[in-house]
């Protein structure tokens, strides 16, 4: 991580733990919007505007927080508007690393080598983690926002008429209701695999993994009715957070996060639902199973072996 700008090393992949030794995420430090008109989002400064070809994307296709935003960028056919620029699965050293792995880029935005000096061309004196999803500003030289929820909101209002109007993914009707549900689904299932598979004490690992199948347990309830989405026939933000966990649990969270009670397809609900998904048009695009276990795999404190599994076979 950065501390005061400069990096240290030895990545570790548990920065907290709270007093049952469980994961404790780090908290996006940067947080502008972009807006149509430039005027001051919920949260950050001013002088954002949307403009064709003056925001890039890093992202880690590795990433479920960062695949939020890729999909988001897809659905709402803002390809043209913002570019984008991959780092390698395998964390080095120093962190997410760019570079010619299959899938992967160079930065042909700003040269860097790593994301961590990004953040340092942002704020010198920075400190924390060097995370993905970053969406940049070309023309300021700086990081707008690194909270994927915050770009996935922005990918479908941000952008005005940039963007594909007739797909909205935060209806207004529905945005309570999808607050409320992000809410139980966030602690219990995103981040409760995180939290089973860095958990550093027996008990903290327990309620993780109960908090994980219990959620797991309800959502396919919620989709044996023959409702196609989350919230009935329209995908939501709701439903795109959701499917960047369920699409990577068995080929890593299943295993290598000891969250192996039962296997996604062993929901035979959610299953279709994640196949469902999938066909959306650009969303299966922004899946790459190879950076998956690549990446996971490669994490030593859970994998000191670096041996990546040659299954699951999965139903996509």
């Amino acid at each position: 991580m950065l501390v005061n700008g400069k990096w240290t090393a030895d990545w570790q992949p548990v920065q907290a733990k709270d007093e049952k030794g469980g994961f404790v995420r780090q908290t996006s430090s940067f947080r502008n919007w972009i807006t149509p008109d430039g005027s001051a989002g919920p949260t950050g400064e001013a002088g954002f505007q949307a403009e064709a070809g003056r925001y890039h994307l890093y992202v880690a296709l590795i990433c479920p927080w960062a695949s939020r935003t890729l999909i988001g960028r897809k659905l709402k056919k803002l390809e043209d508007v913002i570019s984008v620029s991959v780092v390698q699965p395998v964390l080095s050293d120093q962190g997410w690393r760019f570079g010619d792995y299959p899938g992967a880029t160079l930065d042909d935005v700003n040269g860097a080598t790593y994301m961590h000096e990004l953040y340092t061309r942002a704020d010198p004196q920075v400190s924390g983690r060097a995370t993905v999803p970053v969406l940049w500003d070309k023309k300021l030289g700086t990081i707008v926002n690194n909270e994927s929820a915050d770009i996935l909101r922005m990918m479908n209002s941000g952008f005005g008429d940039l963007a594909d109007q007739s797909v909205d993914l935060y209806p207004e009707a529905l945005r309570a209701d999808i607050d409320a549900l992000n809410e139980r689904i966030y602690p219990k299932l995103n981040n409760g695999v995180y939290r089973a598979g860095f958990a550093t004490t027996q008990v903290a690992y327990e309620e993780a993994f109960r908090d994980v199948f219990d959620m797991l347990d309800e959502l396919e309830e919620r989709m044996s009715d023959g409702r196609q989405f989350l919230f009935g026939d329209a995908l939501t933000e709701a439903d795109i957070r959701l499917f960047v966990t369920l699409v990577r649990f068995d080929a890593a969270y299943y295993g290598l996060f000891k969250c192996n009670q039962r296997r996604l397809v062993d929901y035979p609900h959610l299953n279709d639902y994640l196949l469902r998904t999938l066909d959306i048009p650009g969303v299966r695009e922004t899946v790459n199973i190879d950076h998956i276990k690549a990446g996971y795999y490669s994490i030593k404190a859970l994998n000191p072996t670096g041996i990546v599994p040659v299954g699951p076979e999965l139903p996509f």
